[in-house]
């Protein structure tokens, strides 16, 4: 073990995820929001392309996925040979309609087995005021459950996917991070979050984690970004480090890699063929 307790790692295998973990602490959490945030403002945000697989266009975010605070408790988990196969921003402003409805990560991701572990980023304090996360303990041990699609305007995710199951809420628990800390969820937990109705700003970068066995299914091509270990299987296309912030090359590669992402996560519907 690197990072975590012996307690810490029962408990993700029982209740599929591990609440709260200091990761890169305050400092460098406070210094990655300001690189986002001086690029947000010269650029009138951070659109919404932008906000998938980011650590293919900014080095500071290739940096952060490859983070030993953030590796090591990853590694405990899902062992030394570590893929990144995504990253994505979930931001609410202040007195953000943006919710995530209750939903498996798993259900449009095509990877197999679902050894998948998502370290969930706070570069703010992410609280019960602002709409931190919230999980079903012990919801990873179910099957892949069915969803529908909603594609509701206020839903921070790709096709406003919701279970189409009955859901208690009263089980619910709410991962409260400070800036600095990740939380740990496995792949088929099921969990969401609330509007932030709060003049705090949350922002997370959620990193999902892939041990180098684990094979897309549901697409021809998929790519991976090696950041820990040896891959020793090949099941994905390696990517590679941005070169610099926006450069010509990283725009162009990332556009055609989201683009390969999109088909996979929007298949099925009109906008797989528009991607």
């Amino acid at each position: 073990m690197k990072a975590l307790t012996e307690d810490a790692i029962r408990h993700y295998r029982e209740m599929g995820y591990i609440a709260r973990v200091p990761a890169i602490g305050a400092a460098e959490a406070g210094a990655v929001r300001g690189r986002l945030e001086a690029f947000e403002a010269r650029n009138g945000g951070l659109a919404g392309p932008l906000r998938q697989k980011s650590h293919l266009l900014f080095p500071w975010l290739a940096d952060l996925v490859r983070h030993p605070g953030i590796l090591d408790p990853v590694e405990d988990l899902i062992g030394p040979d570590i893929l990144c196969w995504s990253s994505t921003f979930f931001i609410k402003n202040a007195r953000d309609p943006g919710f995530v409805s209750w939903h498996q990560d798993s259900t449009y991701w095509g990877l197999e087995p679902p050894d998948v572990v998502t370290a969930w980023v706070a570069l703010s304090p992410s609280t019960a005021v602002n709409g931190a996360m919230r999980v079903i303990p012990g919801t990873h041990a179910l099957e892949q459950v069915p969803h529908r699609d909603t594609f509701a305007a206020e839903n921070l995710l790709s096709r406003g996917q919701e279970v189409m199951v009955e859901v208690d809420e009263r089980q619910a628990v709410m991962l409260e991070l400070g800036a600095g800390d990740i939380s740990l969820h496995h792949v088929r937990l099921i969990h969401g979050s609330d509007p932030n109705p709060s003049d705090q700003r949350r922002i997370g970068f959620a990193i999902r984690y892939i041990p180098t066995y684990v094979r897309q299914v549901a697409g021809q091509h998929d790519s991976a970004s090696l950041v820990r270990g040896v891959d020793r299987f090949g099941n994905f296309d390696p990517e590679p480090r941005p070169d610099a912030e926006m450069s010509e090359e990283a725009v162009a590669y990332h556009a055609h890699i989201t683009g390969q992402h999109a088909q996979i996560l929007m298949r099925g519907t009109e906008r797989a063929m528009r991607a």
